[in-house]
């Protein structure tokens, strides 16, 4: 088997099995790791079409005392249990829509039925800890259990939500944006404090064609938005299209990046370039005048059909490479903005020391990666890179397929944050080892970028999005942008 086994479902729920443990855990390594992504692929006879489509199965590594612990369960969403009680595709997904007739399209139209297969990302609002989406409806679990307790929806700001929120330590306050689909399209920014659970509207810009967005960059003094040609059509969706089939690549629109003041809401800039598509931004900071802003590039949007199911399970995926870009937007909009490959590709999943430097200057930056490029393959490696010496280091293992790595910073041991390297601490990664039909949890030494220590995993855990990792004891923050 190949990584088409991580494309396979799974069935067994798993309640805090002991996991045997190969090398050494760092004495300090202490907490729970908490993951989500599809587990299911198929309602009845019929397969999903989209990676994004699966209903999405938690996963929970507990760490403690040298001894690692796993379980998963099934988010129990009302497009879940509709799915299971009935056979059938209850609600749109990204990139499937029920089988219905005239009669039910109708009814849909009139009243279109929103997903809640929070399949996507972690978030923490509050004392809650909530499995999220793209669409406003994200659903509270106990991460203790993995129970489902209910839905943790605020007032609707938009259409759909950012699932990837920044949070600002330094300010202590969350940050993120909604995207409206329908008469008055455009992008709502919004911010949640710290102690608040409802978000208070920060500023918005009004459009006259959403793209899609499913990440941001944020500074200490601005928020940007990196707003791709790729667009949607309202009637496509009312008329019952696929989330993703309502989009439409406009290259001759260029990539624009939307500069919002943070303490005014108010636009403070724009700029155009040539298009580019983005999924995930890595950081941004100020610096001379100037914003830097780092992300994953691809050359235009045609990696969203690449992750169909079809191409995901063939044995040489057709994938498109994501190369790490960084931009140099001036704060006004005077002069022509800059750009330069800082690693020409593979690289997904990215993630950086979130809690120290997300919005500050930063040297090190973590993801998944191919060993070929173009990718002639799934995701089969890890990569660090030093975006100060633009050198690379890569981990990988015959037929092995990691997913996102978290880092997880060593403890500052003097009481200074000054005192700890940057890149000292480990990334957790959890690892399809296709030759033992298994899945393991990786524990890589972030520093040296060799394994540290592996948990064996019962069974093989299908490929999954976004986690965070919460430390014993600390406030979670997290663990990508």
């Amino acid at each position: 088997m190949d990584h088409r086994l991580g494309f396979e479902p799974i069935s067994a729920e798993l309640d805090r099995v002991r996991l045997p443990v190969e090398g050494d855990l760092p004495d300090w390594l202490a907490g729970t790791l908490l993951r989500n992504g599809p587990g299911r692929f198929r309602v009845g006879n019929r397969t999903l079409n989209h990676w994004f489509d699966g209903f999405s199965l938690l996963r929970r590594f507990a760490i403690h005392d040298g001894e690692i612990r796993y379980s998963n369960r099934f988010l129990r969403s009302e497009a879940y249990e509709h799915a299971r009680e009935h056979g059938e595709l209850g609600f749109r997904e990204f990139g499937t829509i029920p089988d219905t007739d005239l009669r039910d399209r109708l009814k849909r139209l009139l009243s279109p039925r929103i997903t809640d297969n929070a399949c996507v990302d972690i978030e923490t609002r509050g004392d809650a800890v909530v499995a999220t989406t793209e669409s406003p409806r994200p659903l509270e679990f106990d991460p203790e259990t993995l129970e489902t307790r209910s839905q943790n929806a605020r007032e609707p700001l938009g259409t759909t939500m950012t699932v990837h929120p920044h949070y600002d330590a330094h300010r202590g306050e969350t940050i993120g944006y909604a995207t409206r689909l329908g008469r008055k399209p455009g992008y709502t920014l919004y911010r949640v404090p710290d102690g608040q659970t409802d978000p208070e509207i920060l500023g918005g810009v009004t459009v006259d064609e959403a793209a899609y967005l499913h990440s941001f960059a944020l500074t200490p003094n601005y928020v940007v938005l990196t707003e791709s040609p790729f667009v949607v059509s309202p009637l496509a969706l009312l008329r019952g299209s696929t989330v993703a089939g309502s989009f439409t690549w406009k290259p001759e629109r260029g990539t624009r990046f939307i500069v919002f003041d943070r303490a005014s809401g108010d636009v403070a800039a724009t700029h155009r370039t040539g298009p580019f598509f983005v999924f995930h931004h890595v950081n941004a900071f100020e610096r001379d005048g100037e914003i830097v802003l780092d992300l994953v590039a691809y050359p235009d949007a045609s990696v969203v059909d690449a992750l169909g199911l079809d191409n995901l399970r063939s044995p040489s995926p057709t994938l498109p490479t994501g190369e790490l870009r960084r931009y140099r937007l001036p704060e006004d909009s005077a002069r022509d903005i800059e750009h330069e490959t800082l690693h020409p590709g593979h690289i997904e999943f990215p993630t950086i020391d979130y809690a120290r430097r997300n919005t500050r200057p930063y040297r090190y930056v973590y993801g998944v990666s191919n060993r070929e490029r173009p990718p002639a393959a799934f995701q089969n490696q890890l990569v660090k890179i030093d975006v100060e010496t633009r050198t690379t280091e890569t981990w990988d293992e015959p037929n092995s397929y990691p997913g996102e790595p978290v880092f997880v910073p060593a403890p500052d041991t003097s009481g200074t944050a000054a005192s700890r390297r940057e890149d000292e601490g480990v990334l957790l990664s959890v690892v399809l080892d296709a030759d033992a039909g298994r899945s393991v949890l990786l524990v890589l030494d972030a520093t040296t970028f060799e394994e540290r220590a592996r948990a064996l995993v019962p069974h093989a855990i299908p490929f999954g999005f976004h986690g965070q990792f919460y430390r014993d004891g600390e406030r979670p923050t997290r663990s990508m942008a």
